[in-house]
């Protein structure tokens, strides 16, 4: 068996499929040091255990459909750092290396083998998402522990399998539960590049996102909010909501359960990101429980008038950030 004859719905084997690519067989993520492979293998079974699932969203966006598979780590938080974030980084930094990303979903019992192994089809080539490449959750770990996952978002690159046995299962109803302030971070640490750029790999897509400023400033200020309400001995998490009927997982910004005050954190002070935000908190609201919760928009700096006006059009309070210190303009 060659590279040409893998085609989206083959069914194999991971022992075959090292032969074909290299790497190995035990992980659900298998770089391969012989060849410009990433293998990565899915199982419906193993990752319900840990309260999370794999697979294709049931929504698509604008660019089209999202596969998304949750990094290794089994125990404490996932990370990219270090050996046990090693294969995480390897999927992150896999289009600078030149590397291709090419996912398999168990497929029940090989047939007629004494072992336990199980089959594996071949779903397709994938990249990660340029935009958004991965998002961040909680579930529970190995030993019952809550912990940060990594979730990566994958897009097909080319011919690709798509079954309905495939699909993330729907939301049977709408569930809004507390996680930590610290899932709602929209980066984790990333390492430096921690593969050799391969001839003809693409350019990295971290210096090509606009957004990427904005980001981190968003994950800043964010955290910087967060510390202050902590100081002054507030409760502060986040919400992880599930919508009744999809297969979308959101999370909010910050909620101030001592003042029962939701936020919107957004990394610039301009009419969009005001009407983002003005969005999300009327969007995240109806599903937060107590009800009611105030609702405020926190910014790095003061906007435009007119733009506070509208906030307070909204009901929504202002808080801005005013060299160290916070200033609030609240709904008269």
């Amino acid at each position: 068996m060659d590279v040409a004859s893998i085609r989206p719905g083959l069914l194999t084997t991971r022992e075959e499929m090292q032969k074909v690519f290299g790497g190995g067989r035990q992980a659900g993520i298998e770089p391969s040091d012989n060849t410009p492979n990433i293998l990565i293998y899915v199982d419906h079974d193993s990752g319900k255990q840990y309260g999370y699932e794999d697979g294709w969203l049931g929504e698509e966006d604008e660019r089209g459909p999202v596969f998304e598979y949750t990094g290794q780590g089994k125990v404490r938080d996932q990370t990219f750092l270090g050996t046990g974030g090693s294969r995480n980084a390897a999927v992150l930094y896999h289009a600078e290396a030149g590397r291709s990303l090419r996912v398999f979903m168990a497929a029940g019992k090989v047939p007629d083998s004494k072992s336990s192994a199980k089959q594996q089809r071949y779903v397709g080539e994938f990249e990660l998402d340029s935009k958004q490449p991965y998002t961040v959750r909680e579930a529970k770990d190995e030993e019952g522990e809550r912990r940060r996952i990594i979730v990566f978002r994958l897009r097909p690159k080319g011919d690709c399998e798509r079954l309905t046995e495939d699909v993330v299962t729907r939301a049977k109803t709408t569930d809004a539960h507390r996680v930590s302030a610290g899932v709602v971070t929209s980066r984790m640490i990333e390492p430096k590049m921690v593969a050799p750029k391969r001839k003809g790999a693409a350019e990295s897509r971290r210096a090509a996102q606009p957004s990427l400023i904005a980001d981190l400033r968003q994950s800043d200020l964010r955290d910087k909010y967060r510390a202050e309400l902590t100081k002054q001995r507030h409760e502060v998490f986040a919400f992880q909501i599930k919508i009744a009927g999809t297969t979308t997982i959101l999370k909010t910004d910050l909620y101030d359960a001592t003042a029962h005050e939701l936020y919107s954190v957004r990394g610039d002070s301009s009419r969009e990101e005001v009407r983002t935000a003005i969005g999300q908190l009327k969007d995240y609201v109806r599903h937060i429980r107590p009800g009611k919760p105030k609702l405020t928009v926190l910014l790095p700096e003061k906007p435009q008038d007119d733009l506070l006006d509208l906030l307070h059009t909204e009901g929504i309070d202002l808080v801005h950030q005013d060299g160290t210190r916070y200033t609030r303009y609240a709904v008269k």
